[in-house]
């Protein structure tokens, strides 16, 4: 393992290069090109991709998918110091502070506390606090209790930070079976305007329906204190499992999957399931 000597050589290191390949006379033209904006799809994805490591449990690929993620968090420091905004550095102190800010019970006094759910409440009692000294005050200041959620977090996780947040100031269901009946209640709605759309009604409530079901199984999952996130990215794994496993099946049986019919796909999917 390395010290933290070596860590900062080596971070050093990489601030070099990254340098080096902004220079405008002998950089690459591609990284030179860049913006912020252009380089943020690229952040998000690498996030998924140290997600995907981590499902995996693949030690050598997340070692990998971290130095992608940390070259990205290098790239926007860089441009962000080009702009005379801030450099690494800075990034590096800030999270430092807020850390500590945030761990009173580890920096402070160990014995303030001791349990975890109250520890919860007091971290989003600390970031509430950030979140209003950030906004500051005057009429463009948003003092919103959904204030920062940022919109490129996938829909499903954003529903759950939604309504989680709403939750805190008191605009939440008591029971999970109160959401259960929303969420019935949301079918109902889809079927209807599936109706009206059948004869002859307004199009594109369908969709605005579904989302509405969408935000409140959202919901539902955590009042079931089920991530939902995690959930349809375990349903996903599961549904990718099974299908690869009726691709192998019919192939074993010389059978393309574009002849199957109905009742020999219902065939393969129940096999599927019992096997994977």
């Amino acid at each position: 393992m390395s010290g933290a000597a070596d860590s900062g050589e080596a971070i050093a290191a990489l601030l070099t290069l990254m340098a080096r390949l902004r220079d405008p006379q002998r950089g690459c033209p591609w990284d030179r090109e860049q913006t912020f904006r252009t380089i943020a799809p690229y952040t998000i994805e690498e996030a998924y991709e140290v997600a995907d490591a981590v499902e995996r449990g693949e030690p050598g690929k997340l070692c990998e998918e971290l130095g992608d993620l940390l070259f990205q968090v290098v790239f926007h420091a860089r441009m962000a110091q080009e702009q005379g905004w801030f450099d690494f550095a800075a990034v590096a102190r800030g999270i430092r502070e807020k850390l500590i800010r945030r761990h009173p019970h580890v920096f402070e006094d160990a014995s303030s506390i001791t349990d975890a759910s109250e520890l919860s409440r007091v971290w989003e009692e600390q970031k509430a606090r950030e979140r209003a000294a950030a906004a500051g005050r005057g009429s463009d200041a948003d003092h919103s209790a959904l204030a920062d959620v940022p919109r490129a977090l996938p829909a499903l996780t954003r529903a759950a930070k939604l309504g989680r947040r709403a939750a805190r100031v008191g605009f939440d269901w008591e029971r999970a079976s109160q959401v259960r009946d929303k969420v019935l209640e949301e079918v109902r709605e889809i079927e209807e305007a599936l109706a009206d759309e059948a004869g002859g009604g307004g199009t594109g409530k369908v969709a605005e329906e579904l989302g509405d079901l969408l935000f409140a199984v959202a919901n539902w999952g955590l009042h079931l204190k089920i991530d939902p996130e995690e959930a349809l990215r375990a349903a996903n794994a599961k549904f990718e499992r099974r299908f690869r496993r009726m691709e192998a099946l019919a192939a074993a049986k010389g059978a393309p999957l574009q002849a199957l019919d109905a009742a020999q796909w219902d065939a393969l999917w129940r096999q599927a399931k019992r096997e994977a």
